[in-house]
């Protein structure tokens, strides 16, 4: 027997008009797809569960959306399924604006998707990781670079600094409002530097 939560049954019922009959037949369609699903809300949005997250519907003032968890590794030939972004983001989902039951594609195309989403969960495949982006390399001016160039003993404690401490020098200096006040930032940089000191060692807690 399928269960329901009537957390979503409330759901629907606080939808607009246009969006309950999408709803429930999208509801319907994920539990022929898929028995065993679990109904639950995340997010304040229904979610359906099996092994896992599957997928997802939510209404909005104008549109319905539906999202699968692992969207774009599934088999989708005729090119259902849409980039988010593309879309207009989050609240487009993947297969764009829903505005009726003619909007969505046809049962048997969703139910195969459903049934592919469920066999991912069942055979334990994970989403790629999201590859770790470098971090940007802190741009020093020249003119504070040529300055520390000049003073070896500063460019060699400024080299050892972490990116995070050389930002504090580096946005101390450029954010001078007029030039005499970024020399004198910078002449004082440079002897702090040259000592190991940080931009705010003033206000460090000596332990």
């Amino acid at each position: 027997m399928p269960t329901y939560d009537p957390r979503i049954d409330a759901y629907i019922d606080k939808s607009a008009s246009f969006a309950q009959p999408i709803l429930t037949h999208l509801r319907d369609l994920v539990h022929q797809a898929c028995p065993d699903v679990e109904e639950t809300m995340k997010w304040s949005m229904p979610h359906f569960d099996y092994k896992g997250v599957m997928c997802s519907m939510a209404s909005f003032k104008q549109h319905c959306s539906v999202s699968f968890w692992k969207a774009f590794l599934l088999n989708d030939p005729k090119g259902y399924i849409k980039e988010r972004a593309a879309q207009g983001g989050e609240g487009m989902g993947h297969l764009g604006r829903i505005t009726s039951l003619k909007d969505l594609p046809p049962d048997k195309v969703l139910i195969d998707l459903i049934k592919q989403a469920k066999r991912l969960n069942d055979e334990g495949v994970k989403l790629p990781s999201k590859e770790k982006k470098a971090p940007k390399e802190l741009a020093t001016p020249d003119y504070f670079l040529n300055e520390l160039k000049k003073n070896k003993s500063a460019l060699a404690v400024f080299e050892n600094f972490s990116p995070s401490q050389k930002k504090e020098y580096v946005q101390w200096i450029t954010e001078a409002k007029s030039e005499d006040t970024r020399n004198k930032r910078m002449a004082t940089a440079l002897e702090w530097i040259a000592e190991g000191k940080k931009r705010n060692w003033k206000y460090e807690v000596k332990k």
